[in-house]
């Protein structure tokens, strides 16, 4: 009995000398309201401390001297970390609720397609620290910045350079961020470090990133000129003048809006020789008749073989304000057609100016000179072929004949020459 009792004691005696110790040597901060910083980064301040989760590394540490100097660092950590009510706290802890600040963004977001997808408890789904980081927040001005306009692209292409999250998700732009990279933007922000060069948030928002198909995303069709616009402004005054701006303000749907000739994600320079080549194409997609016409004549033949010193589509409707040719300020109107010539053929005259660009030798109303001499150079040309043809054939059938008929007559010769041989006595 003795011995257990000692036993008992001791135990006692070592549980209060703990608690003891627990009070003493503990600082006092483990209430959440006396909760310091300086506590915290004694544990996480540790380089390297991470945990494991689904497979997946989770870094736990924290800069101290990146956090001080982020936009959160007059705060404390229990600022964002409002769930921890002790220390030590247990391996789990409440996400951060950025909207409890942040309300506006957080709203929007709410409604973007990222939110949304959050929402439904998509893990790809883009949240707060994604973009923004999480212990080294810097505002958007801040070089340091993960949003910063030199750096963003990187930012988005964390996700959208991913081609496996793409097909997940059956994104249809598979690599955006290195289409974007290799585009007149990409290469303006990347290479030139132009601040101003557009990058992903001008083109698709910040919070407010909506499925191209929501009639308020800015990549909406009906509201891509108006995004374009916020840069290009002269070039979008032009383009609501056209006929296709018209179009896009009355609400039709085809009507060609700026991606459908600069693309997307890969826009280029207008300058460059596969550019040139390849907006004839784009003209085509809506344009078929025209293009087929076009490639009937020497213009459209030349370009077909890769010279790009030729008339196309722009040198003589114009680019952006493109009018119809009945309207006077067009550059195809009959009071500018000469002038629109002389662009490339500087004594081009109202004679030269004649010249009809996409006559159809096919319609017989519209052309009906051009319809007939058409039909009549097949005829000459299908008649010529046939008779050379059929003169061929004769020839090489004469010639065949008369080839058989002299070997026959050679064999003949031969034979004659061996009879006659064969009678002869020998030694005659």
């Amino acid at each position: 009995m003795s011995y257990r009792l000692l036993v008992m004691k001791q135990g006692v005696v070592g549980w209060v000398g703990m608690l003891l110790a627990m009070v003493v040597f503990a600082p006092e901060s483990y209430s959440a309201q006396s909760l310091s910083n300086e506590i915290c980064l004694s544990c996480h301040g540790a380089p390297g401390l991470e945990k494991k989760r689904d497979g997946k590394t989770i870094p736990l540490h924290v800069d101290a001297g990146r956090f001080s100097r982020s936009v959160h660092g007059p705060l404390g950590c229990l600022s964002c970390h409002s769930g921890i009510k002790e220390i030590p706290h247990g391996p789990e802890v409440k996400r951060v609720q950025c909207g409890l600040c942040h309300a506006e963004p957080y709203k929007v977001y709410a409604q973007s397609i990222h939110g949304k997808a959050s929402s439904k408890g998509d893990k790809d789904a883009a949240t707060c620290d994604d973009c923004h980081g999480t212990h080294d927040i810097f505002p958007i001005n801040n070089p340091d910045s993960r949003v910063y306009p030199l750096n963003l692209p990187r930012t988005c292409g964390v996700c959208h350079g991913d081609p496996e999250l793409a097909k997940r998700h059956r994104i249809p732009v598979v690599n955006a961020y290195q289409l974007y990279m290799d585009s007149i933007h990409g290469r303006a922000l990347s290479k030139s470090g132009l601040l101003v060069a557009a990058h992903c948030s001008s083109c698709h928002g910040s919070h407010e990133i909506r499925p191209k198909r929501d009639p308020e995303s800015k990549v909406n069709r009906t509201n891509v000129p108006s995004t374009c616009g916020t840069c290009h402004a002269g070039v979008l005054a032009e383009y609501f003048g056209s006929v296709h701006g018209q179009a896009v303000k009355d609400g039709s749907a085809v009507a060609p809006v700026c991606v459908d000739c600069h693309t997307t994600h890969e826009i280029r320079r207008v300058e460059t020789p596969l550019w040139k080549l390849e907006i004839v194409k784009e003209c085509g997609t809506c344009h078929r008749e025209s293009l087929r016409t076009y490639r009937d004549t020497f213009h459209g033949q030349v370009t077909t073989l890769g010279f790009i010193r030729v008339a196309r589509c722009s040198d003589c409707h114009g680019s952006h304000r493109i009018l119809r040719a009945s309207d006077p300020l067009s550059s195809i109107s009959p009071k500018n057609l000469v002038s629109t010539c002389q662009k490339c053929h500087p004594k081009a005259n109202a004679n030269f100016a004649q010249f009809s660009p996409h006559a159809d030798f096919t319609d017989k109303e519209r052309n009906p000179g051009l319809y007939y001499a058409a039909i009549f150079m097949k005829t000459l040309l299908i008649g010529v072929f046939a008779f050379f043809g059929l003169h061929t054939f004769l020839w090489l059938l004469r010639s065949t004949i008369e080839i058989w008929g002299g070997r026959k007559r050679r064999q003949a010769t031969e034979d004659s020459d061996e009879e006659e041989n064969k009678d002869e006595p020998p030694g005659s």
